[in-house]
């Protein structure tokens, strides 16, 4: 790209030589992983370069500082407002940490993108046995910011990071006895994935002042590489069970839902593009009280969906997952779609990528893997009997914008509707 700075490994500048800083920006991680899972961070550091306060570590579980200066936008990328931080942040620092087994020795070639501005290639052959990077570190001197290309590693994985930091890592209940609670929670590294449609993961709903006040579902997917720019646009769509057997339908931006009423689920917009290195990301926040409130169980599917007119492509291509987080709790259905018959196919339009039963003490989660059949238009659809909800592909059809009225006529003879 003209004009676009590489940064060389060791290498420093001021961001404002960059043209960055001044406004908020974003730097995206693109990686060929060899077959590792590596997990991104930011880690927010004081003068002395320690995590003084844990809050500013930002990664799955904490996706946003406190101030909003550190947002992590997507599994591989994080915005960065640096304005908005405060005085006693003098750094922050990009890592990244292999999840089980494995050395960034077997990482590909890979990149590290500042908007359009800059690049800092890395790559395995930087590294040995290291589990854990510190990649990128923007910091204060002499009144302006500047960037590090480090990529610098540790043998020990994130704990080792969180502690090289200053940091705390929290430790298994049958431990020394706990001290008294900090000011600031502890980190807590914990993340369950789930991969087959038969599994469950259940988390407990908190009843205490301080519980989680939302539960946060993300679904997020990435450019498949075929370099149509057009046929990436997914919409993350919601079929919500309600206690009397009815079903209602989000999706952004003209069935967006409300948190604070019926539904009490809440679209917070649609997403029209993305890239290998940026995964797009759309969410949803759901009451923890929606059971409470409608009066009983409730049910919630999470679909992703490509429209007929953003050209032919195969959904599973883009590897759709979602990621449903409930306080320090996060949960990833990632149902590997490849393994379906039916994912490769560039006319199957609906692929489910979980399912979440939450009543007055619970969440329920399980990924799904079911596609909708080939050329057809028709959503998820739920059903309960006895305590089991059952997911069928046969309801109702839903365009948006100028397409909305094709709705009516191809549901004539459907049996189903949402109800509003």
């Amino acid at each position: 790209m003209a004009n676009q700075t590489i940064l060389a490994r060791g290498q420093r500048s001021r961001l404002a030589d960059l043209g960055l800083g001044a406004q908020p920006f974003t730097i995206s991680l693109s990686m060929q992983s060899g077959g590792l899972t590596v997990d991104a961070a930011c880690f927010g550091l004081d003068g002395q370069r320690k995590l003084s306060d844990e809050r500013y570590m930002t990664f799955f579980n904490q996706p946003e500082t406190p101030c909003g200066g550190v947002k992590q936008t997507a599994p591989n990328c994080f915005r960065f407002d640096l304005s908005r931080l405060p005085s006693t942040i003098d750094a922050v620092v990009i890592t990244l940490a292999i999840e089980g087994s494995g050395a960034m020795s077997s990482l590909g070639a890979c990149r590290a993108t500042f908007d359009a501005s800059a690049e800092f290639l890395f790559e395995g052959k930087f590294f040995a046995s290291e589990r854990a990077i510190m990649l990128v570190e923007l910091y204060r001197k002499d009144g302006q910011w500047r960037v590090s290309a480090v990529a610098q590693g540790f043998n020990g994985g994130l704990d080792a990071l969180v502690k090289h930091f200053g940091g705390t890592v929290q430790t298994p209940a049958h431990a020394a006895p706990p001290p008294p609670p900090p000011p600031v929670p502890k980190v807590s590294l914990s993340k369950i994935t789930l991969t087959k449609p038969r599994e469950v993961h259940r988390i407990s709903l908190e009843k205490t002042p301080s519980a989680p006040r939302k539960i946060v579902v993300k679904a997020t997917w990435i450019d498949n590489g075929d370099g149509d720019d057009d046929n990436d646009d997914l919409d993350l769509r919601v079929g919500i069970l309600l206690p009397n057997g009815q079903m209602k339908f989000i999706q952004a931006p003209d069935r967006s839902g409300s948190f604070d009423s019926s539904p009490y689920v809440q679209h917070l917009g649609d997403v029209t593009g993305t890239s290998a290195a940026a995964p797009a990301t759309e969410t949803v926040e759901v009451n923890p009280e929606i059971s409470q409130r409608l009066g009983g169980p409730v049910a919630l599917v999470f679909s992703v969906y490509s429209a007929v007119a953003n050209g032919v492509v195969s959904v599973g291509s883009m590897a759709p997952k979602m990621v449903m987080e409930y306080g320090n709790q996060v949960v990833e259905c990632a149902f590997d779609f490849k393994s379906s018959d039916q994912a490769l196919c560039n006319n199957i339009y609906t692929y489910v990528i979980g399912l979440i039963e939450i009543d007055s003490d619970s969440i329920r989660l399980s990924p799904s893997g079911l596609t909708s059949d080939p050329d057809a238009e028709w959503t998820p659809w739920l059903t309960r009997s006895s305590s089991m909800v059952q997911i069928s592909m046969d309801g109702p059809a839903v365009f948006k914008g100028e397409l909305a009225y094709k709705a009516a006529e191809l549901n004539r003879h459907n049996p189903h509707r949402y109800v509003p």
